[in-house]
């Protein structure tokens, strides 16, 4: 950890909404006029999109578990090594993963390069004279026997919808932007249990914020489900590890966010429609105090 160099990490699930929070942070960073090296998580799979076909392929042959929850198809070694060397001087490498053709247009006129969508850029430098570096991705704060990550994160957020809302929000997701069959998407979660138990839950217990959405509605059957329940059909809990170290403060929150309520002496709840503003609240006080204390 790092108070001259912080480092953010937001983790959550595919499927999990990590977006909102990453549009949160985005507003506090443009209004307090921070300067964020960016990284994404997808950046740091093992491999690109073709080989990753023919590596899960193999896997399933050889009655072997294979997914991106899980090490075999990442570098956390390398994550690992980017947070220690940012934190420890401002620096590090990066690269991205194109996801798009609009994606693979950009870097490819940056560059001058012939990348594909599914492929990696070439390992760069961070930014130089960046006030934190801000991460968004499944492993913010994944621990194995061989690495560490969370052991370097400044301030670990973490989005947590409930698993069925989840899954939901990942079926429609895959089904209507990359046209994946309901029965392959179906494939896919199971296939990914496993990593999805030992490498992403975990996190949620060391992150210090968490903002899981509950719906309101039933999706007591996430497979058939018709639609994604809206904001205004759930409500958000969010949870502070440690409201002491984060200087929370519950009343002027409880008067910021119209009909939230405590449940717990470290959580409150807010109506789903009020998320993206809690976040910005929340969150924009603790940065300001992250960059006030680089000063020192």
């Amino acid at each position: 950890m790092s108070k001259k160099h912080p480092i953010i990490a937001v983790t959550g699930s595919s499927g999990a909404g990590t977006t909102t929070v990453k549009r949160a942070f985005e507003h506090i960073f443009y209004r307090d006029g921070i300067s964020a090296a960016v990284i994404e998580g997808d950046s740091f799979h093992r491999y690109d999109r073709t080989t990753m076909k023919a590596e899960m392929a193999r896997a399933s042959e050889q009655g072997r578990n294979l997914s991106h929850f899980g090490p075999e198809a990442n570098r956390f070694d390398l994550l690992e090594e980017l947070f220690r060397d940012y934190g420890e001087s401002g620096t590090g490498n990066k690269r991205y993963y194109i996801h798009s053709d609009e994606e693979a247009e950009f870097h490819n006129t940056r560059l001058s390069t012939q990348l594909r969508p599914g492929e990696f850029t070439p390992w760069e430098p961070v930014p130089e004279k960046t006030d934190l570096l801000f991460y968004e991705g499944l492993h913010g704060l994944v621990v194995t026997e061989d690495v560490n990550v969370a052991h370097h994160v400044d301030l670990g957020v973490a989005v947590v919808p409930i698993v069925n809302l989840e899954w939901i929000q990942k079926i429609h997701r895959d089904n209507l932007e990359r046209g994946y069959s309901a029965e392959a998407i179906v494939d896919t979660i199971l296939r990914r249990m496993p990593d999805y138990i030992n490498y992403i839950t975990p996190q949620f217990t060391l992150t210090d914020i968490n903002f899981q959405r509950v719906p309101t509605v039933d999706t007591s059957n996430p497979f058939i489900a018709r639609d994604i329940p809206t904001p205004d059909e759930s409500f958000v809990i969010i949870r502070f590890k440690d409201p002491e170290k984060l200087e929370v403060d519950f009343p002027y929150l409880l008067s910021m966010i119209h009909d939230s309520f405590m449940s717990r002496r470290n959580s409150m709840v807010v109506p789903g429609g009020k998320m993206g503003m809690a976040m910005e609240v929340i969150l924009q006080p603790i940065i300001e105090r992250m960059m006030e204390a680089r000063k020192v």
